[in-house]
């Protein structure tokens, strides 16, 4: 191969650029002419074809990400490691999930939330199903790609910055405001650590998972949005600054508090165990 070509192909920016227009490319393709005609042509109800839809596409998109990454890098795909998954998985919902529930407690206590009612009526599982795929393609684009050709690119704190500005991309969600914005970056900065400290996508991916799935749960918008269902009839009275108001409990200051000090914990783990790469160590080729 053209030494020229060689370096242009394996370049990090021409490594991210293909690897999301490759997957996504594929992942769309084939939920919308395959997965889709043919779901809704077996499953009548789209509350049910949806969550196959779905699951069908997770797959797809691991899959291609996998399979490109295993014959362009030649190499072991160390974030798609299973070695830990069942532990990442796990212990990631939890906290994610945890984390919102403690914020929630605390407005409880601060007399902010109010209880009403619980059923899952209004909570069909295509609505669950539609956060794994929306939390997989965030996180393995982001963390998997992104910020793991940047870090091995450039050194980790160079990485965080980059990613940190691309999480800033939330604020054209619905009710979005500057107090959202400082959320992004700090959301950018604790789910970084969460993939930078294990090497792997799965503890970030899961986290993202109970902490989305939570605030519905809760009753509360999830980002702004208002649609995705609830299993908690809920009210939530009190300052925006502790309620979030319409962006939803991740836009209280209570939650970033405790999002944030998660991050900074793990910055201190990585930093202690020598998890924070510099440029000076780096190759030059990833």
């Amino acid at each position: 191969m053209n030494q020229l070509i060689k370096k242009i192909l394996y370049f990090p920016i021409t490594k991210i650029m293909l690897g999301i227009i490759i997957c996504f490319s594929v992942f769309v393709g084939t939920q919308n002419f395959i997965l889709k005609p043919i779901g809704y042509s077996l499953i009548k109800d789209k509350d049910y074809a949806d969550p196959f839809i779905h699951i069908l596409s997770f797959f797809i998109l691991l899959f291609s990400y996998y399979f490109l990454f295993r014959f362009y890098d030649k190499r072991e795909i160390k974030e798609l490691s299973t070695k830990y998954l069942s532990k990442e998985m796990f212990g990631g919902f939890t906290v994610g999930f945890l984390t919102i529930s403690l914020s929630i407690f605390i407005l409880y206590l601060l007399g902010y939330y109010q209880f009403i009612d619980i059923t899952i009526a209004n909570y069909p599982i295509r609505l669950f199903t539609t956060l794994v795929v929306a939390a997989f393609i965030e996180d393995l684009f982001h963390r998997g790609l992104i910020l793991r050709v940047i870090e091995n690119w450039l050194g980790t704190h160079i990485a965080l910055i980059i990613i940190m500005l691309i999480e800033t991309s939330h604020v054209f969600n619905p009710n979005a405001n500057l107090f959202s914005l400082f959320f992004d970056l700090c959301w950018g900065f604790t789910m970084s650590m969460l993939f930078i400290y294990t090497k792997r996508i799965w503890f970030p991916f899961f986290f993202h998972l109970g902490w989305n799935f939570a605030q519905p749960f809760y009753g509360s918008n999830l980002t702004g949005l208002n649609d995705l269902g609830t299993i908690i009839t809920s009210k939530f009275e009190g300052p925006t600054l502790f309620t979030g108001g319409a962006i939803g409990i991740e836009g209280s200051i209570i939650t970033v508090f405790l999002l944030l000090s998660i991050g900074i914990f793990l910055y201190y783990k990585a930093h202690k165990e020598g998890k924070i790469m510099k440029r000076k160590n780096l190759k030059s080729r990833i």
